[in-house]
């Protein structure tokens, strides 16, 4: 058994092992859950210094391309290892949950940062608790779907469930609002322009931080179509880190564009 934290993870990857017991898994999650309570609170105090909150105070950075390659790639290995070894890997659910996560990763992690713009840096030390999130979400999501799920649960008939039918319509609506999202701020400058733009369309329109807004209702999705703990754990994650950071975008517009930001809420539409 793997259920000694932090080493369970080093020695699952070693052994092939991957099995936690469920006790040690609602633990584990319920420790995750408690980490990312404190990160939701914390990060309205304190902006993570990346993208236009960077400051020198944050320490050594290197090329923000590169940084979305090593910080993103570790998830997308990881669940490949722990597909690879699963006795399960070609059941047609199980194998459909794994396309679906790592479309999202491997765009996030090879795609994305080929399209970025501008010479912009990530500090290091940003880099390193996303490499670290992205092990532990990886492994989290991997080892419910591979391993733990009960044998009876994610069989062919999952496909025709109310679950996986609406999740999956969240899943990809979110992706594609996440990645319009993106393609709008990028092309919000001309080549050697470097001042700021307020983002003005498609769900900038009613929100400041849209690619987040996306980000959210696709890992809502996923915790749907998966029906999963796990997965309920990795929204409550993506809330944490991306709302509270929404908040700060939004005062950061109201201070740059005034009156131009209008009645936009930060992250959900009509809402907050």
């Amino acid at each position: 058994m793997c259920y000694k934290f932090p080493h369970f993870f080093y020695f699952c990857m070693l052994q092939k092992n991957f099995y936690m017991t469920t006790t040690a898994f609602n633990l584990f999650l319920g420790i995750m859950s408690l980490i990312a309570l404190f990160v939701f609170v914390a990060l309205y105090f304190v902006k993570a210094g990346y993208g236009i909150f960077r400051t020198a105070s944050w320490g050594a950075a290197i090329s923000n391309k590169l940084a979305w390659v090593l910080m993103e790639a570790p998830v997308f290995l990881v669940m490949c290892f722990m597909w690879m070894h699963s006795d399960r890997r070609f059941e047609p659910a199980i194998l459909a949950f794994f396309l679906f996560f790592q479309i999202h990763y491997f765009q996030r992690a090879f795609i994305f940062p080929l399209l970025l713009k501008g010479k912009s840096k990530m500090p290091l030390a940003i880099m390193s608790m996303g490499i670290l999130f992205n092990l532990l979400n990886g492994y989290m999501q991997g080892e419910w779907i591979f391993y733990l799920a009960p044998g009876t649960m994610y069989q062919s008939e999952w496909f025709t469930s109310p679950w996986f039918i609406i999740g999956t319509l969240l899943f990809f609506t979110g992706m594609l609002i996440n990645w319009h999202s993106d393609y709008v701020i990028r092309h919000l400058r001309k080549p050697g322009d470097t001042r700021h733009y307020l983002p003005q369309k498609g769900m900038y329109r009613y929100v400041t931080s849209a690619n987040y807004f996306g980000e959210i209702v696709e890992w809502a999705g996923w915790a749907i179509l998966t029906c999963s703990l796990s997965g309920m754990v990795f929204l409550w994650w993506t809330i944490a880190n991306l709302v509270p950071r929404a908040n700060a975008i939004w005062w950061r517009y109201r201070e740059e564009f005034g009156d131009a930001v209008g009645e936009r809420k930060r992250v959900f539409p009509f809402l907050y």
